[in-house]
C-alpha cells in the first residue's frame, strides 16, 4: 500500500512557496507515491512579503511572482487564503488533516529600539509605514503625514530603510505609474518632506544595502543623493568585510561616486550619514522635534565605539528600520530572545530540546529576519530534507481526503480564498490598472471584503 504524504504550510509568502516547490520534487521515500501540499495565510493572497512589503516601484524584483505563479500552479499544491492560524484554525486540528506542519510565517512587526522619546507622535516604525504605502488591508487607509515635516530621519541602513527615504522623497506623480492604490498616492500628496537623512551606527562597509537598491536612488530626477565624508572611514575589518564579499565592495563602490558627486540642486535630498549612533528622539509638546546622535568611531574590527560626542538633528518626523520581529505562534514554543520558533534547522523543538513530531520552521520564523529573498531557497531546503526523512516515521493524519479541509473550513463558516480565487483578484487589478489614466500594470485592491469578495465571486 501506497499513499500521497499530506503536508500543510503556514505562510504563503516566499518561504513558504519555496518550501512546497522543493517538497513536489523531493524523491520520497518507499510507500509513498507523492505528496499533497496545502498552503494557509493569513492575507486573502499568496506571496506575503513581496506583495506587502517590497517597495511598489522595484518592478524587477517583483519579477519573483512570476516564479512563485509556475510554483503555485502545480495541481499538488493548493491555497487557502483569509485563514488565521491561531483564530481559525490551530495546530491540533491541523494535525488531523496533514501528516506534518510546517510553519513559514515570517515576521510581520517592527523590532523595539528602546531610546528615550522613541514613542513621541511623528516617530513611526518601518513596517506600519510599508504595510500602508504596499496596500495591506490591515493597515490603516490614512498616513499621518504632518504639513510641516519637511525634514526626516530614517534608521537603519538596509534595504527597507533605503525604500522608505526613496518613497518618502519621491513625488506622489512619480509613482502614480505603479501599482500603489487611490488612498496611498492621496496620502502620499499630503508628504512635504525634502530633506531625508538615513543614519548608520557604523561605516560604509558594513551597511546591509544592495548594490542594486543603492543605485536606484539616483533613478529619479527630483532627488539628489548625498553622501556625507564625516564617519565615511574603513578600518582592517571593514576590509576584510570588502576583500570578503563582491557585493560589499560594489556597495562600497556606489557610495563613494555619490560621494564625489556634486548635488544637482533637486527639490528633494536623500542625505546618509556614517558613524552615528541614534540615542534619543528628542520631542517638544509630545510631538517629534529632532534627533540626537552620539557619533561612534571603528575600532579595527568593522564594529564602533562611542566616542562620548553628540549631535543634534532638526527633524519633524523618525521612521525606525532596524529590522523586523516575528510573533508567537498559539500552542507552540516560543524564543523571545532571537524571536523565532526554538529548532534544530527544521524541527520545531520543545523547551526540553526535544523535537515535536511532524511540526518543522522555515524562512523568518525558523532563522530570524535576515537574508535576501533568494536566502530562503536554501532554508527551506533543510527543512523539507529533515521532513522527507521523517516521513516514514510520521503519523498519518486521521482525514486525508483533501476535501476534508475545505470542509471543515466550510463548517467554520471561514471564508477562504483559494488559488483560483486570486488569479480572478489579480485578473480584476490588472484591469483596473488598465482602465486608469496613467495606463497602469495593475491597480491593488485594498480592503479585506473586497479582496475576498472578488476571490470568492
Amino acid at each position: 500500500m501506497t499513499r500521497k504524504l499530506r503536508v500543510g504550510i503556514v505562510g504563503a509568502g516566499p518561504a513558504g512557496v519555496y518550501a512546497a516547490d522543493i517538497l513536489t520534487k523531493a524523491e520520497l521515500p518507499e510507500g509513498f507515491d507523492g505528496v499533497a501540499v496545502d498552503l494557509l495565510d493569513r492575507d486573502p493572497t499568496p506571496f506575503g512579503l513581496i506583495r506587502y512589503g517590497v517597495a511598489p516601484d522595484h518592478p524587477r524584483i517583483k519579477e519573483i511572482i512570476k516564479a512563485l505563479k509556475r510554483v503555485m500552479a502545480n495541481p499538488d499544491i493548493r491555497f487557502f487564503g483569509n485563514v488565521s492560524f491561531g483564530a481559525d484554525v490551530k495546530l491540533e486540528e491541523l494535525q488531523q488533516f496533514y501528516d506534518a506542519v510546517v510553519f513559514a510565517t515570517g515576521a510581520r512587526r517592527d523590532r523595539d529600539l528602546t531610546i528615550p522619546g522613541i514613542d513621541l507622535e511623528g516617530s513611526y516604525g518601518a513596517a506600519d509605514f510599508v504595510y500602508w504605502y504596499d496596500g495591506h488591508p490591515d493597515a490603516p487607509r490614512e498616513w499621518d503625514f504632518q504639513p510641516h515635516a519637511e525634514t526626516i530621519a530614517v534608521l537603519g541602513v538596509g534595504n527597507v530603510g533605503l525604500d522608505i527615504a526613496r518613497i518618502l522623497a519621491k513625488t506622489a506623480d512619480e509613482l502614480l505609474v505603479t501599482e500603489i492604490p487611490d488612498n496611498v498616492y492621496a496620502g502620499l500628496q499630503k508628504n512635504v518632506a525634502k530633506d531625508v537623512h538615513v543614519f548608520a551606527r557604523r561605516g560604509p562597509a558594513q551597511v546591509k544595502f544592495t548594490p542594486m537598491e543603492l543605485r536606484e536612488l539616483s533613478h529619479s530626477p527630483t532627488i539628489d543623493v548625498i553622501v556625507h565624508p564625516e564617519g565615511f572611514e574603513f578600518d582592517e575589518g571593514s576590509m576584510e568585510a570588502i576583500r570578503a564579499a563582491k557585493s560589499q565592495k560594489l556597495v562600497v563602490d556606489v557610495l563613494q561616486n555619490y560621494l564625489a558627486k556634486e548635488p544637482s540642486g533637486a527639490p528633494h535630498r536623500i542625505h546618509i550619514h556614517f558613524c552615528q549612533n541614534p540615542v534619543e528622539v528628542l520631542g517638544e509638546d509630545g510631538k517629534v522635534v529632532g534627533l540626537r546622535t552620539e557619533i561612534t568611531e571603528l575600532d579595527g574590527t568593522g564594529n564602533v565605539r562611542g566616542t562620548g560626542e553628540y549631535q543634534d538633528w532638526p527633524v519633524q518626523a523618525v521612521y525606525r528600520a532596524i529590522g523586523y520581529h516575528s510573533d508567537n505562534l498559539p500552542g507552540l514554543p516560543f524564543d523571545q530572545n532571537a524571536a523565532v520558533l526554538p529548532n534544530d534547522g527544521g524541527h520545531v523543538v520543545d523547551i526540553d530540546g526535544t523535537p515535536i513530531p511532524g511540526v518543522y520552521a522555515t524562512g523568518w520564523i525558523k532563522r530570524g529576519p535576515v537574508g535576501l529573498i533568494g536566502h530562503t531557497k536554501s532554508d527551506a531546503a533543510e527543512t523539507i530534507g529533515m521532513l522527507v526523512a521523517d516521513a516514514p516515521q510520521l503519523t498519518a493524519a486521521e482525514q486525508p481526503d483533501p476535501a476534508a479541509f475545505d470542509r471543515y473550513l466550510d463548517g467554520r463558516g471561514i471564508e477562504y480564498t483559494t488559488w483560483e480565487g486570486w488569479e480572478k483578484l489579480d485578473a480584476h487589478e490588472v484591469e483596473l490598472g488598465a482602465n486608469d489614466t496613467h495606463q497602469r500594470e495593475r491597480k491593488k485592491v485594498v480592503a479585506r471584503d473586497e479582496m475576498v469578495s472578488i476571490s470568492r465571486s
